[in-house]
């Protein structure tokens, strides 16, 4: 792709001459202009963002939709939420899993039984456990998950402020002053 028009890749007629005289400079660009590195970087990062975003829209299929756009709004946000059992680190409604697909149609099935929403959550809890949850409940047995990052950030400025104690400046006493300045005289 070129930035100039057309009309300045063609060559010159012999009527025209070659641009010489008319107070106009400039220079014709080859036809072979080669496009930058780094704009052919960006159009395939942009390339490949694109084609990541779509991937979550194409793991549910038409068939699982639900008519009622309320309850199928529902089922969304529910399933967002729930961990695929197969790929660990995706939502259900990432997944293309077929225990992922069985997970979001089950909830549809919840949903259209006139469940709640919380209802539906922990009736899949009730059978696959806490792991299922992308956002794990703040219980007991879930405490370490909690507050585990806390006490690590805690133990590091601990850490640091030791260290920064340890190695903390030193004054030089008289007679090391004196043994430094005799070097340096050398």
């Amino acid at each position: 792709m070129s930035c100039f028009p057309s009309s300045a890749l063609r060559a010159p007629s012999p009527d025209e001459g070659s641009g010489e005289g008319h107070g106009v400079a400039f220079s014709r660009p080859s036809r072979r202009e080669k496009v930058p590195a780094g704009r052919m970087r960006g159009l395939g990062l942009a390339i490949a963002i694109l084609a990541f975003l779509s991937l979550p829209a194409l793991a549910v299929t038409p068939d699982e939709i639900l008519k009622d756009p309320v309850l199928e709004t529902r089922a969304r946000s529910i399933s967002a939420g729930l961990r695929c059992l197969v790929c660990q680190n995706q939502s259900i409604d990432d997944s293309d899993a077929t225990v992922a697909k069985d997970l979001r149609i089950l909830i549809r099935e919840q949903l259209q039984a006139n469940k709640s929403d919380d209802e539906v959550v922990d009736f899949v809890v009730a059978r696959y456990g806490d792991f299922v949850l992308l956002k794990p409940r703040f219980k007991p047995s879930t405490l370490i998950l909690w507050l585990s990052p806390f006490a690590i950030l805690l133990a590091g400025i601990g850490f640091a402020f030791r260290r920064r104690a340890v190695t903390g400046e030193t004054k030089l006493s008289a007679s090391e002053e004196a043994e430094v300045a005799a070097i340096l005289r050398k």
